[in-house]
This record gives structure tokens, C-alpha cells and sequence, in this order.
């Protein structure tokens, strides 16, 4: 569902994504995990066409992100590190563009709003604006119009800063459920704690570079240690 074959960024002399290969299938869940300024957002960032890459190529679906920008970008749902809404939008407003963008028609709007907005109880603030909005309800809206269109990959760009505890477990099942209903996730994130409960597979990026990645388990055994080790115990260890 994602490719991303020797794929290099540099801005200027400074390589800031360095000969990266990143493979996600259906079903699976990728996390990306590492310092700041490793280079995980840029990546993201040349996934959804935001940035170009300096060589290397990444495909969505069998989409070139270059090539077939518009096809690949139809694949992806793509949910920002910072939800940036028109102020003066309402939150149903805001589904009904999203929706009207990737061509779902208003009938079919109608019959999936609903459903969408109660996964996080949002009807009470539905019709009002976004500036109104706490930076949760904002990122609720945000994960709600990444999966209006039933995208066949989510781009995560940290899930789940500002949203409280229950609703940071209901977007973590809404991940896994997409997961498990045939979609690809990656998943960009500092909260170790989450990419190691819900990912298939885990990468560490270290200045640019892709360092090591596998299941926990490899992880683990990379790292030397038990099979009861965190992330975070394997992250220290493995990341000096």
C-alpha cells in the first residue's frame, strides 16, 4: 500500500531524509519514532505531496506521489501534526468539504456524517466554528475527515497530542480497525507508548537515516533484551 525505495531529502548541503525503504502492506500498522529533527514529518510531508523528494520515489497504491499526484493523494487520509481549519467553519462544515473534495456526493455525505461523529460524541459542537474548538476537538475533526472518504492508507502525524484519555483510546481503535478492515497506517509519533501497542512494525529514524525496524519482539532481540521490555527501554538502548 506504501512504498518508499531509497528515498533522499536534502535542503541545500544538509541531507535531512537519508536513503530511506519503508514497505507497508494491508493490514499492517507503521510506526515512526525518533528524536526531533530526524527527519519524520519530512517524510510525511513528501508522502502527501507537501515537499518533493530529492531522489528516490514513493508510491501509494501503486501511485508514483510524482508522477500521479492527484491518484495517489486520493488513496491517503492524511491526519496533521496541527489541525489547521478555517476559523469560521463549523466542524460539519468542515466534513462536508473534505467529503465534497474527494468527490463523495451529498446524499452519501449525509448518511456518513453521522455515523463519523459519533464515534467521538461530537454532536453537540458540530455546527459550531473552529475557532471555538479546543486543540482535541479540533484534532477529532481532523481524524474524522481523514477516514470520510475510506482511504486505503492514513498518514498519522502524532495522533493523539491534546486529545484527552478516552478519546486518545478511541482514536487508537479507530487505527486498528481501519487496520484490520484492509487499510495501511503510518503512523509518525514521540509517544512510544502508543506506537508499541498498536503497530504491526516499528522503525527508528536516527539524523536522517532509518536505524533499525521490525516487530517489538525484533526489536527487542536487536536490542538485547527481554521479551517484557518497552519501547521507550528498547529505544534508549538501541539509540544512544
Amino acid at each position: 500500500m506504501l512504498t518508499i525505495k531509497n528515498l533522499t531529502k536534502k535542503f541545500g548541503h544538509k541531507t535531512v531524509v537519508d536513503d530511506i525503504n519503508i514497505n507497508i502492506n494491508p493490514g499492517e500498522i507503521f510506526s515512526l519514532v525518533g528524536p526531533n529533527g530526524s527527519g519524520k514529518t519530512t517524510i510525511i510531508k513528501i508522502i502527501v505531496g507537501l515537499l518533493q523528494p530529492s531522489t528516490g520515489e514513493v508510491k501509494v497504491n501503486g501511485y508514483n506521489v510524482v508522477v500521479e499526484p492527484e491518484k495517489a493523494k486520493r488513496e491517503i487520509g492524511y491526519i496533521p501534526d496541527e489541525p489547521s481549519i478555517w476559523s469560521f467553519m463549523t466542524g460539519e462544515e468542515f466534513l462536508h468539504l473534505t467529503g465534497a473534495l474527494f468527490g463523495i456526493t451529498q446524499a452519501e455525505r449525509l448518511a456518513k456524517l453521522p455515523e463519523l461523529i459519533d464515534i467521538f460524541k461530537l454532536q453537540e459542537i458540530k455546527q459550531e466554528y473552529f475557532e471555538e474548538y479546543s486543540r482535541g476537538n479540533k484534532q477529532k475533526f481532523s481524524i474524522l475527515a481523514a477516514l470520510l472518504h475510506q482511504p486505503k492508507l492514513l498518514l498519522i502525524d502524532e495522533p493523539i497530542v491534546g486529545l484527552d484519555p478516552r478519546s486518545a483510546e478511541i482514536a487508537k481503535d479507530e487505527f486498528v480497525k481501519f487496520a484490520e478492515n484492509g487499510g495501511a497506517a503510518f503512523l509518525v509519533t514521540h509517544t512510544l507508548s502508543v506506537a508499541e501497542e498498536i503497530s504491526t512494525c516499528i522503525g527508528i529514524l536516527e539524523q536522517g537515516k532509518l536505524a533499525v525496524v521490525g516487530t517489538m519482539n525484533e526489536l527487542r532481540q536487536k536490542a538485547g533484551l527481554g521479551q517484557t521490555a518497552t519501547l521507550e527501554e528498547v529505544y534508549k538502548k538501541l539509540i544512544k
